[in-house]
């Protein structure tokens, strides 16, 4: 393995380490001109809205434990990944970049900087293209740091990597050990939803879906009759369909009993897995008469998922 000093940077969103820190998260976020562009007045509008957004989602994260455990997670990944590379003798030093709360990419950029690295890889905690995800946090990322003489690799997605699909399988395996037939359970995939205006224009992430869960469910034999919905529907425009809650109810009046539901465009339990999903999906799949509902957990700091990423940067490395 090279003996150049390389950082290994891991792109994420973040989240509220805290109840008093919800409302300049969301600031954070509705201030992203790359997700909501207000023609003006864009940080006046963010702070409008953060306000009256903060409240509700006040009391979301308090159903979890008052906080986002996506911060503490994303720090295991990090300490893991860094842990695997050097077994391989890579020389790395593996840092977070957080988009909406800390640590944020100016706070990465200047440790960056002062670590004189020959080599810096921006790897994508999403594991689909998008440019209100990953490609806003490359943005970002472009704007606070300047490469000199290091050299820039970026991992913008890793969608149809087979290593990936295997840490996915993995969780599914695990979640349907604790059904009394796993061939008789319904699998739906849940990705966070996106604009419909966005894929029209080209974003390649809904494809990118449909992709993996082709080839992760080609990879189990197509063990289970399965689909495809998205959550966590933000502002009146239309988004990408059908939604996961339309989708429930879909799967209920056609008799499904037994339904797993797989976060794919997620790697680190969060709000939209631990309250959308476990909580407030949860109560319709049963209000709706599916008897055995279940989540599978999040990617995390699972092996399996580690040593994909590990792969994944040696192999660009």
């Amino acid at each position: 393995m090279t003996q150049e000093k390389i950082a290994v940077v891991l792109l994420n969103l973040g989240g509220p380490d805290s109840l008093e820190a919800v409302e300049p998260f969301l600031y954070n976020l509705f201030s992203d001109r790359d997700i909501f562009k207000i023609p003006f007045g864009q940080k006046f509008f963010a702070k409008i809205i953060a306000r009256k957004r903060a409240p509700k989602v006040i009391e979301q994260y308090k159903q979890i434990g008052g906080k986002s455990p996506i911060n503490e997670i994303t720090e295991a990944q990090r300490s893991a990944l860094e842990n695997a590379l050097r077994e391989e003798n890579c020389k790395c030093d593996v840092f977070t970049a957080m988009r909406y709360w800390h640590p944020l990419s100016e706070e990465t950029a200047w440790k960056i900087k002062e670590g004189e690295y020959d080599k810096i890889v921006l790897l994508s905690l999403y594991p689909h293209y998008s440019a209100v995800t990953i490609g806003s946090s490359l943005n970002e990322w472009s704007r606070k740091f300047k490469p000199k003489k290091e050299e820039q690799i970026v991992i913008a997605s890793y969608h149809d990597d087979e290593n990936y699909h295997k840490a996915v399988n993995a969780r599914i395996d695990e979640a349907l050990a604790h059904f009394e037939k796993a061939e008789k359970v319904f699998i739906l995939f849940s990705a966070h939803g996106v604009p419909e205006s966005l894929i029209n224009k080209g974003d390649p992430y809904q494809k990118q879906i449909i992709e993996s869960v082709e080839m992760i469910m080609n990879a189990r034999g197509k063990s289970n009759p399965y689909a495809i919905s998205y959550q966590s529907k933000v502002g009146p425009v239309k988004w990408i369909e059908p939604s996961t809650e339309n989708k429930i109810l879909e799967l209920a009046k056609a008799g499904v009993k037994n339904l797993l539901v797989v976060p794919i465009s997620f790697v680190s339990d969060h709000l939209e897995t631990l309250y959308e999903l476990k909580k407030k999906y949860m109560r319709l799949a049963v209000e709706s008469g599916i008897n055995n509902y279940k989540v599978s957990n999040g990617l995390n700091d699972l092996p399996i998922f580690i040593d994909a990423l590990k792969k994944i940067v040696l192999k660009r490395l």
